[in-house]
């Protein structure tokens, strides 16, 4: 069958190593007993070593035209007893993946990830489009209770970020909101030789996990807030971005901007520190 054409507006970029294919898959295998959805399988490199693990799998496409590949080759029905050929590159779906239910055609930033295992946990893995992963993060954490491991490949700056602490120049908005819920493993660097076409930027395998956070002891949304602020103005102290979530109606007191903290810069605060300081915070727009 004609292979899909990676289409530039879609940011595909069609992994061809196999061995680098069978390694990321092999990532979700640190949280057993899961189902998985995969994110932009493309012509299935990667979902063929997804298939022959021993759990459910469904994938999510946006593209008609790899959704028609993996629905004739990947996924394809084939009569009872009837076996793969040897010449076949890429095996079809095992019985508890079979069928058309397995391949969801849409846009995962759409959807409801409550109805995709019946409100199950699932792992969510995938070569993400980079343009995208960023927003893909952003809905895993609103769906952290549905999603306790992630893994896959984005773009290499992207994961240093993610992963990065307190006192790098490289952590930042990513890094603070995402490990306040998830324990971020760098796992390995992906040359851009292995892709059709190539990146011109290297790519990154990671996994996440969630941590033993429930709660982050302030309001949420407040904290989402004041870390963006304060990033958006990464080199100035704290006590001059800040001024920017307070007016005229709920100002902030001289005492406030006195804090010790407010001397510091974004980058040197722990998650624990943007917890307090967001308690702080929330404090003066409630006098």
């Amino acid at each position: 069958m004609k292979q899909v054409r990676p289409k530039k507006n879609l940011g595909q970029h069609f992994l061809t190593d196999l061995t680098i294919a069978r390694r990321i898959a092999d990532t979700v295998d640190a949280c057993p007993d899961l189902p998985v959805l995969e994110v932009g399988p493309g012509m299935g490199v990667m979902t063929q070593f997804l298939v022959g693990k021993p759990r459910p799998l469904k994938v999510v496409e946006i593209d008609r035209e790899s959704v028609a590949y993996l629905k004739k080759t990947l996924f394809a029905e084939r009569p009872v007893g009837q076996e793969q050929t040897p010449d076949e590159s890429v095996p079809t779906a095992t019985p508890r993946n079979s069928g058309s239910d397995v391949i969801i055609e849409g846009d995962f930033l759409r959807m409801d990830l409550t109805t995709v295992f019946g409100g199950q946990p699932f792992v969510l893995t995938g070569n993400y489009p980079y343009d995208i992963s960023s927003q893909i993060f952003f809905k895993m954490l609103d769906n952290r209770d549905l999603i306790p491991c992630c893994t896959g490949m984005i773009q290499h700056e992207v994961a240093i970020r993610m992963a990065a602490k307190p006192g790098n120049k490289q952590y930042g908005i990513l890094s603070v909101l995402i490990q306040a819920w998830y324990d971020v493993e760098y796992l390995f660097t992906v040359e851009p030789s292995v892709f059709n076409p190539p990146p011109k930027v290297q790519s990154a395998v990671i996994r996440m996990t969630r941590n033993s956070v429930q709660h982050l002891d302030c309001d949420e949304q407040l904290f989402r807030r004041v870390v963006k602020t304060v990033f958006n103005q990464r080199r100035k102290m704290l006590r001059v971005s800040l001024r920017q979530i307070f007016d005229s109606q709920h100002p902030a007191t001289d005492s406030f901007y006195q804090l010790p903290v407010m001397t510091r810069r974004p980058e040197q605060l722990t998650i624990a520190e943007f917890v307090d300081l967001t308690n702080q915070v929330q404090q003066m727009l409630n006098d």
